[in-house]
């Protein structure tokens, strides 16, 4: 998406945040998403929702386990929030 215009934002994405950091040992990559679920849906930050939503599934999270952690984060995070990620959840797995 970015490659050709900040190819060292690229880099690091690749290389440091999925290579280095998502494959520690430590959490299972399905725990990994779900905490990044969650720090997506509590700084309302939307536009990364719904990569990291698939990425959950693929991950070995279930939609109705998603949809659960977005509801619960309603109370910690604020309802509009939750909303809005809600929303994108929707319509990703309504997706065709």
């Amino acid at each position: 998406m970015f490659g050709d215009f900040a190819p060292a934002l690229v880099g690091f994405t690749d290389d440091v945040l999925f290579g280095q950091v998502w494959e520690r040992g430590e959490l299972s990559a399905r725990d990994r998403s779900l905490v990044t679920v969650a720090g997506l849906v509590t700084s309302g930050s939307t536009e990364q929702l719904a990569h990291h939503l698939g990425r959950a599934r693929d991950n070995g999270a279930s939609e109705q386990e998603l949809i659960e952690t977005i509801t619960h984060l309603a109370f910690y995070a604020g309802w509009p929030k939750a909303m809005s990620a809600m929303a994108v959840a929707k319509e990703l797995f309504q997706a065709p």
